[in-house]
């Protein structure tokens, strides 16, 4: 799978730096692990026919999700990782159809409802991370998998291992930090929150649309 190794598009870092979801490092693959865990829970229970991922990236989950059967859609911002994710498509004999160029701002409710919408990783680099959950509401059908890093405890995995230290452990391109409880107070001003996982070190939740 071809991963964006940091490339940037309008002064912003896109994609995966490493590929995380091949990674030998056995401390990366135990969080990765506890990671899918999560999500691929909070997917079961929200039981959706139709899957969109917002900041989608190089597709890993979008086409794991195609080829499991659901029918799915991805978006993100960058037409340099949309570009991969499509030729990381095709490698799995997937139409690169699936994936558009598309803001999470921008999102569309015509091209991008869909059962369950996941937005994964994608908060934490934007600046008006208000105006994102406003746009997720109104292309969600039902259900929202949300998920960030879980602060302060991301920052301070990454200044142990010695990555970032002169940021204080600040990962590149994340502008926005939550804790658990600061996310959850921040996402329930907008939905419904179902169900709470906290994978180390992130925060995720199942969320639907308030009545």
């Amino acid at each position: 799978m071809k991963i964006s190794e940091g490339l940037t598009e309008e002064g912003i870092v896109v994609g995966n730096a490493f590929d995380k979801y091949q990674s030998r490092n056995p401390i990366v693959k135990t969080l990765m692990k506890g990671f899918e865990s999560a999500l691929a829970d909070l997917v079961t229970i929200a039981n959706p026919a139709s899957i969109h991922e917002v900041g989608c990236g190089e597709g890993f989950h979008t086409l794991n999700w195609k080829l499991s059967g659901f029918q799915v859609s991805g978006s993100d911002f960058s037409s340099q990782v949309i570009e991969l994710a499509k030729e990381n498509a095709a490698a799995r004999n997937v139409s690169s159809d699936i994936f558009d160029v598309r803001s999470v701002y921008d999102l569309r409710p015509k091209e991008d409802s869909a059962d369950l919408i996941v937005c994964c990783e994608v908060l934490e680099h934007l600046e008006f991370p208000e105006k994102a959950l406003q746009a997720i509401s109104r292309v969600s059908c039902s259900n929202i998998i949300l998920s960030v890093p879980r602060e302060p405890i991301w920052r301070t995995m990454n200044a142990v291992r010695g990555k970032y230290v002169g940021d204080l452990g600040n990962t590149p391109g994340h502008i926005q930090h939550w804790s658990k409880k600061s996310f959850i107070q921040l996402v329930s001003s907008y939905f419904q929150i179902r169900e709470i996982r906290s994978p180390i070190p992130w925060t995720m939740l199942l969320c639907s649309k308030n009545i």
